[in-house]
């Protein structure tokens, strides 16, 4: 069965050749697809899998890992592609595997630094090729502007955008193939990796990466990305200032408030900083309306691009497809992270889609922003890559789905109800809020404050809350932590705003 299962794989590599309005009002970003003069990006899945073009150079050969006993280590340098005529885009490949078993059927794609040095994995990865002889593949990934030619080649990348207007000179479609090729590396080596099951995971840039592969590359049977975005575009326009202009005022107010001395968040005096070189960051990578008009794009195609530049990495337009394959998907994300904003809308057209979204839940970034519940460090992260991970390779226990969540407004408050599935009941579980958030897309969203409380059950699968009767729209989501086989996993229920009682 395995040997099968493994030449299917390769079967498959062969086969192809204002506050209250801007909630109310998600801002538009993007034109309808039907409308679009400019596609998503696509990718060429035969040239992804030759294995001819990798240009493979061995930086370290197999050898055991220093400090990690029943540990193999090899490091490579790879060609993710030709990005345009002269500029190739190369990455390290650290692959790890255990010194016994045989070759890896069972196989993790993840990520580490730009260094071309041996990077071994932590945590949930580690445990799992220790314990459990899982191969694991850490790509090498980082923001353009530091990616070979460091300095140099998100210059070029934003000059081939603006000359062709093609969405694949963008960062979401190099980190998705880094990941791609990647894997087709590994798949070379074939004394140690013959992959059967390929689950590809990672945060923020790491997890657009890993949400491409899952949805463009069908030898991925499972993604988990972290800190990804689902279904609107991350962080703002990609043509900036060419939307969200609301926003960006109220962004720029947030950071004037920010100004040297007390600031009304009591955020730290390095928080201001830290914000505008993140901000800065995102710049490197991305247009300005500027630039798009003395290039000579319209507004229309500047409007286009926003969409076209993210919708490669945004799952909730590929569903069909995607469940059509049997892919096994999970996301775990931040409720005030602006790089996955939509979430309303996500519970609203998807109330079954998996995932959880950690109340008040951050991005990542430096301490010195002043955020102080990053999504990806906390605890859960690590324990829901490695049940969904033992789940997938193993089936050492199965996934508690999404529940059904009511919410009604009455005289001694909001009551909450969360119904499972028959025969589902999760140990741990609690309903959290935040009133009147602020809008998507802005710096203040990402330091709304949530409130929490216990659920309690009343009946078998029912658990209730019934929180404050606030006046303003009321954002809720219910968490959940489901112990089978020891092995805890964090789930919730969709994302829901109840609207202020009308008069």
């Amino acid at each position: 069965m395995v040997r099968n299962d493994g030449e299917d794989f390769a079967r498959r590599a062969r086969s192809h050749g204002m506050r209250r309005i801007g909630l109310l009002l998600f801002p538009l970003l993007f034109l309808s697809p039907a409308r679009a003069a400019i596609p998503p990006a696509s990718f060429d899945l035969a040239a992804i899998r030759d294995t001819h073009t990798l240009e493979t150079e061995v930086i370290q050969g197999w050898q055991p890992a220093k400090g990690q006993p029943g540990i193999l280590q090899k490091l490579v340098t790879i060609t993710v592609c030709e990005w345009w005529p002269g500029q190739k885009v190369r990455i390290p490949v650290t692959f790890c595997v255990p010194t016994k078993g045989g070759p890896c059927r069972n196989v993790i794609v993840a990520n580490a630094g730009l260094q071309p040095r041996p990077a071994l994995p932590h945590g949930a990865m580690l445990k799992l090729l220790q314990d459990h002889q899982v191969g694991i593949v850490l790509a090498g990934m980082g923001t353009i502007d530091a990616m070979e030619p460091a300095g140099k080649l998100h210059l070029g990348m934003k000059e081939q955008l603006l000359k062709t207007k093609d969405p694949r000179f963008t960062p979401a479609w190099i980190w998705g193939m880094s990941d791609m090729r990647a894997l087709t590396a590994a798949a070379a080596e074939l004394e140690h990796f013959r992959p059967v099951r390929v689950l590809a995971t990672g945060g923020s840039k790491r997890g657009v990466g890993a949400a491409i592969c899952g949805i463009h590359d069908d030898r991925f049977t499972a993604i988990l990305p972290v800190v990804a975005p689902i279904t609107a575009s991350p962080g703002g326009a990609y043509v900036r200032g060419s939307a969200l202009k609301d926003e960006d005022a109220l962004n720029a107010a947030f950071l004037a408030d920010l100004a040297p001395g007390p600031n009304p968040l009591g955020l730290p005096a390095t928080a201001r900083q830290a914000l505008l070189e993140r901000d800065q960051r995102r710049r490197d990578q991305s247009l300005t309306a500027e630039e798009c008009s003395a290039a000579g794009w319209t507004a229309e195609e500047m409007t286009e691009m926003n969409d076209a530049a993210w919708s490669t990495c945004l799952i909730a337009r590929h569903l069909d497809e995607v469940r059509s394959r049997s892919l096994t998907f999970f996301y775990h994300n931040g409720t005030n992270d602006n790089v996955c904003p939509g979430l309303a809308q996500l519970g609203r057209e998807h109330p079954d889609f998996p995932a959880y979204l950690l109340p008040g839940g951050q991005h990542g970034g430096p301490q010195a922003s002043g955020f102080t519940l990053q999504t990806p460090s906390q605890r859960a992260a690590d324990e829901n890559l490695r049940a969904f991970a033992m789940h997938h390779f193993f089936h050492s226990r199965p996934l508690p789905k999404t529940p059904a969540v009511t919410c009604q407004r009455g005289d001694a408050g909001i009551q909450v109800t969360v119904t499972f599935a028959e025969g589902s009941e999760p140990n741990e579980n609690t309903v959290s809020w935040c009133s009147d958030r602020h809008p998507p897309y802005t710096l203040a969203a990402e330091y709304d404050r949530w409130e929490s409380a216990p659920l309690t059950r009343t009946a078998p699968g029912v658990f209730t809350a019934t929180l404050p009767a606030e006046k303003g729209a009321v954002h809720i989501v219910t968490t959940h932590t489901d112990q089978t086989a020891r092995l805890p996993f964090h789930f919730s229920s969709p994302y829901l705003i109840v609207e202020p009682e009308k008069k």
